[in-house]
């Protein structure tokens, strides 16, 4: 016979009696091992479900080690200043940082016990938070000590003996009596306090434009909320405010209700009646925010104001409207066109937002540092060095009378963003570079009229 081809290499054959060909073929296992597929997924899926609690956890750290530098880099400087004796402070200064430290020591004690892997950084927080207790308490012990006691006795005893020195020089002064707060019976501004640093904006050092102050209502002048409105790094968006309650809420950073909105430009942001008024991007347009809700209650373009950056103050870009609250009521500061970029006032309806009466002056705009109002009177500020401004120039809408003022502002960082006045508590409310920053405001007292 011919040659047989073999397509099958694993099989035996043999013939039998009658010819017949009988051949046996091995087939390998083709059977599908279902068995070991099902343990393959359900690994597959324990690996998976493991994966996503291991990377849910690392994004918890990675939250609270930003917690932790945000928290640190606030006390660091503020930890700072009571070293170098910069600004004073008091025993409620030192127990709302030693809060701030035993919260970030409980914090870090709960990291070591789910941290897995390298613990370097968490025992670096765990160093640094030590350090930072006992140096917080070395502090203390020289204010028990009575060295700020000291210091403040002398201050005292020097303003009295320069008071007892102008005496000698000036006739008898007439009584008087200080003006109702909330009220203009005053001689205007002669002086400000130095100042009392707050805190740093709970956005971190990298939002250094925006405004704060609290809110004022004629009806219910001291029970007003505190606004605090960094804008985006960018220096130009507002996007997010938050408000508290009290003080003491914005100082421990708890309970705060955080708004956002898609609109704001700018850091001439004031807050007066429990409404929020800003300008709107893009815009001549001012608008007018419900705090209660965070809705827009209405809008109004300010005929012929400048926008866009066009009059904006010195060193302080998007600040073309500057909105400020006093005594009187809701104002806004701005330039046009028209006055060649000359500081121009408006006061304004808070209700339509209409203007009521709008006064110009002979300041240039771009050449002042910021500006707010009193009792009716524009006060102006300009930078002298990187820890100085002066107050040098004001307007008086109900005389017309301008002039300038020699009034010396200390602040803590280079750049002034905003300030606001609140009528009630006759503070000034600076937003330093990132920094919240107040100051008493100092009136000129009037003779008392006697009966």
């Amino acid at each position: 016979g011919g040659l047989v081809q073999q397509p099958f290499s694993n099989f035996t054959g043999s013939v039998d009696g009658d010819g017949t060909c009988q051949c046996s073929l091995s087939l390998p296992d083709t059977t599908f091992p279902v068995d070991r597929v099902e343990t393959l997924e359900f690994q597959a899926h324990a690996l998976s479900k493991k994966f996503e609690e291991e990377l849910s956890k690392v994004k918890e750290y990675v939250q609270l080690l930003g917690v932790f530098e945000k928290k640190f880099s606030n006390l660091t400087v503020r930890i700072e200043i009571m070293e170098k004796g910069l600004f004073s402070y008091t025993v409620l200064d030192f127990e709302l940082i030693k809060i701030e430290v035993k919260e970030m020591g409980e914090l870090v004690i709960q990291l070591k016990k789910n941290f897995v892997g390298s613990s370097d950084i968490v025992n670096q927080l765990e160093e640094e938070i030590r350090n930072m207790t006992l140096l917080v308490e070395n502090l203390e012990t020289l204010d028990k000590n009575n060295v700020l006691a000291i210091r403040r006795e002398i201050v005292a005893l020097k303003k009295k003996l320069k008071e007892c020195e102008d005496s000698n020089h000036e006739s008898p002064p007439a009584n008087t009596l200080p003006p109702p707060l909330g009220s203009c019976g005053n001689g205007g501004v002669v002086n400000i306090s130095k100042p009392n640093v707050v805190q740093l904006n709970w956005r971190g050092f990298s939002y250094k434009y925006g405004a704060w102050g609290r809110d004022y209502s004629p009806e219910h002048p001291d029970n007003g909320l505190y606004w605090v409105a960094p804008l985006n790094t960018d220096g130009r968006i507002l996007e997010y405010y938050r408000l508290y309650n009290t003080l003491d809420d914005l100082l421990l950073y708890t309970k705060p209700r955080e708004n956002r909105i898609t609109y704001g430009q700018g850091g001439g942001t004031a807050v007066y009646n429990n409404s929020m008024y800003v300008n709107w991007q893009n815009t001549r347009d001012i608008v007018k925010i419900d705090l209660t809700t965070n809705k827009v209650v209405l809008t109004r373009t300010l005929p012929d104001a400048a926008f866009n950056n066009r009059f904006s103050y010195a060193d302080v870009a998007w600040q073309d409207f500057d909105f400020a609250v006093d005594e009187n009521g809701l104002w806004v500061i701005y330039a046009t066109e028209a006055s060649s970029g000359n500081m121009v006032i408006s006061k304004l309806n808070d209700t339509t937002l209409e203007v009521i009466n709008t006064w110009h002056t002979t300041q240039y705009k771009p050449s002042v540092s910021n500006a707010f109002m009193v009792c009716g009177v524009l006060y102006a500020t300009r930078i002298l060095n990187t820890r100085t401004e002066e107050i040098f120039y004001y307007y008086d809408t109900s005389t017309g009378k301008e002039g300038k003022l020699n009034i010396i502002m200390h602040k803590m960082q280079e750049k002034v963003q905003s300030i606001n006045y609140h009528p009630f508590d006759q503070k000034l409310f600076v937003y330093n570079d990132g920094y919240l920053l107040n100051y008493d405001v100092i009136f000129r007292q009037r003779p008392h009229q006697p009966l």
